[in-house]
């Protein structure tokens, strides 16, 4: 009965306490020891869409706007690097107008990348990982753009993983050993674990502490296979344009309640 009565409140009268107990948490969490790489499984665009009567693409743009406030939170708590995983190569079988429109907004998302007066303050570096050569050259183009404009900062890092499979990073990584043990610049005895590192797409890229994936649904879905084997993982029910600071937050407390012990 309670809760049928709150639902008819006005969100904006629960927005003091909300903002007071995000403030509560932030304070906690910078007092305490913060993960220096997130990733993220972007997930629930198109549900949220659908839930509006929307297209797909709707959910996509909203996306990206949210991806920009989750970039602003980073900075402010010093998280270095994040890894977003944008659009898989699994992502192609979607219907032509989606994928199209995708990568239309993958285009536009680059090219204000460049610009961004943001990224260049901060010095964030942007690195475009996947089998690049799927997308269509405008993307591509764009992609190169960016990753060459913020070439030179070292502040903090945008991983943006587009037409990626944690798969195909790993075959691609073995072609390139094979390749330089036939032409006598690696031998068979070289090969471990940190070397097959300097082969990903981000070479010797710290493993990601934490891995979020909103959306409800939980699974890995071919995201950085080789890089979490020892990541904390958090699943969330709400989709990705509804995540919130406080949830971001709450994680981020979550993770340093939790002993890792790294198989030891």
């Amino acid at each position: 009965m309670i809760y049928g009565i709150l639902s008819h409140v006005p969100k904006i009268f629960f927005k003091p306490a909300y903002d007071l107990y995000e403030r509560y948490l932030l304070e906690k969490v910078k007092a305490g020891v913060l993960p220096k790489h997130v990733a993220i499984i972007m997930d629930g665009n198109r549900r949220w869409a659908k839930k509006r009567e929307k297209p797909p693409w709707y959910g996509h743009l909203f996306g990206s706007k949210k991806l920009e406030e989750i970039l602003e939170w980073c900075h402010e708590l010093g998280i270095r690097i994040l890894t977003v995983y944008a659009f898989s190569t699994e992502n192609f079988k979607r219907s032509k107008e989606e994928v199209e429109r995708l990568m239309q907004l993958f285009e536009q998302k680059f090219r204000e990348l460049v610009t961004d007066k943001r990224v260049h303050e901060y010095g964030v570096r942007v690195n475009v990982i996947g089998r690049k050569e799927l997308l269509p050259k405008s993307v591509r183009d764009a992609a190169e753009e960016a990753e060459r404009a913020t070439r030179k900062y070292n502040n903090y890092v945008l991983n943006v993983a587009i037409a990626y499979g944690g798969r195909s990073e790993i075959v691609d990584a073995v072609k390139d050993i094979v390749r330089d043990v036939m032409d006598g610049k690696l031998r068979v005895e070289d090969i471990d674990e940190e070397l097959l590192k300097k082969y990903l797409y981000v070479p010797n890229m710290p493993d990601p502490d934490i891995v979020i994936r909103t959306g409800g649904e939980v699974r890995i879905s071919n995201f950085l296979l080789y890089q979490i084997a020892y990541s904390e993982l958090f699943f969330v029910d709400v989709y990705f344009p509804e995540f919130r600071k406080i949830d971001f937050l709450r994680i981020i407390r979550e993770f340093q309640k939790r002993e890792r012990r790294f198989g030891r």
